[in-house]
């Protein structure tokens, strides 16, 4: 198989954190080795590894992680589908989205566009990157430019460019029509929201925790949105020693510590699926990125298939942050620590908090968020490669900030439940908020999986 590869330079990069941690990046030149894929793969393997190499340092996580994730794999694959005989454009499914002249692609290598098409969509779509890495995308493009373009004539490179950038942008014009997500972007901490009050209800206690994409609910979705999906109320507030609510904040109690004093497996799945620090960790959206593209190398997907495996995790990743922040701030089920530190012990601490200057997500806990985006991510994994898998998430390999090593699983189920209960050892969810937001997201993939990207025969 063709195989591509790119010699890029890393910059040296020093970035505050919340927390005035500094991240440095490394200083070396290094060689990208890409695993044994097509050319066309190659190129999407690639920039996937760049979107997540920038995406930690983004602004605007969870949610808007999630949906510049889908806009960015929608424009890689209406750029190629033109020159894929086996997929359907989404060109007239998306209510607003209209790419011309997708029929004159003829003259177009697909490498090329695909790498113009990355290069506009990441710089648009990563909002916020350090002075140091904003230009970092547009020399990758450049040298993987030079690497495809050995051999292309001049007037397919033109066309190739002049394609890839008209979808990039016109994508970026269908994104800039949600007038809601683009709003909130800007203002995701709104200061005309002021939670509710209520026995046992989330808020916040200084302005930096203010409520996060509390209006999240009216951001545009692309198959599923919130008003088509089911919600399970969550168990009731009590007090009481003998409830059922307050056996699920026993058990945080007693996860946590012990995972903390034990130091050992607990602790490792905790901080492994943790991906809550900005400039520390990629956000929870782009891990299931991370996952899908370490999927790609691992099952040897050719283009087609690659495309349509992340353009649809991408549309479940949006949809899901869309549904979840809908019931969050409906339910408006308070953080474990609260609770705990006023019924249990004033001196508790989650396990997050070594990581982080909060030791909660500005965000109602029911349900869990990245319970929602681990089964949503992998409901789409299950029906494209059947549950059963040996694969080992390699996401965090190297890193001795926290415990990151890999983790190997048998089956996507196995895994999105890991992920899901590594809320509870982390000491920022109950049971019942991980629960919830594993059935929430397996229905939102269930949606994303009827639609069929496809060409079916005879038709």
């Amino acid at each position: 198989m063709k195989k591509i590869i790119v010699v890029c330079l890393a910059l040296v990069v020093i970035v505050a954190c919340d927390n005035d941690q500094e991240v440095i990046l490394n200083e070396e030149i290094e060689e990208t080795v890409v695993p044994d894929l097509d050319l066309e793969t190659s190129v999407v393997y690639e920039w996937t590894d760049q979107l997540l190499e920038l995406e930690q340092y983004a602004s605007g996580r969870p949610n808007g992680a999630a949906r510049a994730i889908a806009y960015i794999y929608l424009a890689a694959y209406e750029t190629a589908v033109p020159q894929m005989n086996g997929l359907i454009s989404l060109d007239d499914r998306l209510r607003g989205l209209r790419i011309r002249g997708a029929e004159d692609g003829e003259a177009v290598n697909t490498s090329l566009a695909l790498n113009a098409c990355f290069e506009e969509v990441i710089n648009h779509f990563l909002l916020d990157l350090p002075e140091e890495l904003s230009d970092q995308a547009s020399s990758f493009a450049q040298e993987m430019q030079d690497e495809l373009a050995l051999d292309v004539e001049e007037s397919v490179l033109e066309n190739s460019l002049e394609w890839g950038q008209y979808v990039a942008n016109e994508v970026i014009r269908y994104s800039q029509r949600d007038g809601e997500a683009e709003a909130q972007i800007l203002d995701p901490q709104p200061l005309s929201y002021e939670p509710p009050v209520g026995e046992g209800y989330w808020t916040y206690s200084a302005d930096p925790e203010r409520a996060l994409f509390p209006y999240w609910e009216s951001v545009r979705t692309f198959i599923i949105s919130p008003d088509e999906t089911t919600s399970v109320p969550p168990i009731a507030y009590s007090e009481d020693p003998e409830s059922e609510y307050y056996a699920e904040m026993v058990e945080i109690y007693e996860e946590n510590n012990s995972a903390r004093e034990e130091d050992g497996e607990q602790l490792w799945i905790a901080e492994f699926w943790s991906d809550d620090v900005e400039d520390l960790m990629i956000s929870p959206p782009a891990r299931q990125i991370s996952i899908a593209n370490q999927l790609v190398a691992q099952y040897d997907l050719g283009i087609e298939e690659t495309l349509s495996l992340l353009v649809k995790v991408g549309f479940a990743l949006n949809d899901a942050a869309v549904a979840a922040w809908k019931y969050k701030y409906e339910y408006m089920v308070m953080r474990p620590n609260v609770f705990i530190h006023e019924f249990m012990d004033p001196d508790f601490q989650t396990n997050l908090y070594r990581l982080i200057y909060w030791p909660n997500p500005s965000f109602p806990g029911y349900p869990s968020g990245h319970s929602t985006f681990a089964s949503a991510a992998g409901g789409v994994f299950i029906d494209h490669f059947g549950s059963t898998t040996n694969f080992t998430d390699r996401t965090h390999e190297g890193r001795e900030e926290f415990r990151g090593e890999p983790r190997s699983f048998f089956s996507f189920e196995e895994m999105a439940a890991e992920n899901a209960f590594s809320r509870i050892p982390l000491g920022v969810h109950m049971r019942m908020d991980c629960a919830e937001g594993l059935r929430l997201g397996y229905e939102i993939a269930d949606a994303i999986n009827a639609v069929e990207l496809r060409v079916v025969e005879g038709i």
